[in-house]
């Protein structure tokens, strides 16, 4: 197995507030047209594991077996089915049962282990990064989705977007899931909008 280290920038798409969101954005688009497997190989998978899980800057992430990587999209989906069971009339119990049962299997491994060093810095390892980040990810999504944070989790405005994110501001009435990305295309799409009324006036 070859092994890479965190990206020198940004790869995959972060800031949902919520680790197993980020996760599930692994699938751009999801359900639109031109939906994007970003998760495509095992070395994008240990890349992503690299950028966003808990381990130090620089960390060597092996890249995992065709297996671990099948297991990580499956575990996605099905952090999906649960959220979106979650989200509806049903609750949790409405989530698919072969999900649920993916989700509990992968929450039973061991995450990834904190540790103090010398500095007081807090640093995490793990005997197999990629696994004890899906881990967390299945805790996570497990959490979430028996919790009040639920009521806050949004999907997206944009148009041509699919994410969900936890929306903390105060009011509760964030719409997008990046001001950077699609907020700002919607204030221009706004603005231009506008103007060309103005203009056509």
């Amino acid at each position: 197995m070859s092994a890479t280290s965190a990206p020198a920038a940004p790869r995959f798409r972060s800031g949902s507030g919520r680790l197993c969101l980020d996760f599930m954005r692994t699938l751009r688009l999801r359900g639109m047209k031109g939906a994007t497997e970003e998760l495509a190989t095992p070395e994008a998978l240990a890349a992503w594991v690299a950028q966003l899980g808990p381990y130090p800057a620089g960390t060597a992430v092996p890249a995992p077996t065709e297996a671990v990587l099948r297991q990580a999209q499956g575990l996605r989906e099905a952090v999906h089915a649960l959220l979106t069971a979650a989200r509806g009339d049903s609750g949790p119990v409405g989530c698919p049962p072969e999900a649920r049962d993916l989700l509990n299997r992968s929450a039973a491994a061991a995450p990834p282990a904190p540790a103090l060093d010398r500095s007081g810095a807090l640093a995490y390892s793990a005997a197999d990064p990629v696994e004890a980040v899906l881990a967390d990810i299945a805790r996570d999504a497990l959490v979430l989705a028996t919790s009040p944070a639920l009521e806050r989790v949004r999907a997206c405005g944009g148009p041509d977007c699919a994410a969900w994110f936890l929306d903390t501001s105060r009011p509760g009435n964030r719409r997008w899931c990046s001001m950077e990305t699609c907020g700002n295309k919607a204030k221009k799409s706004t603005w231009r909008s506008k103007h060309e009324s103005v203009s056509g006036g």
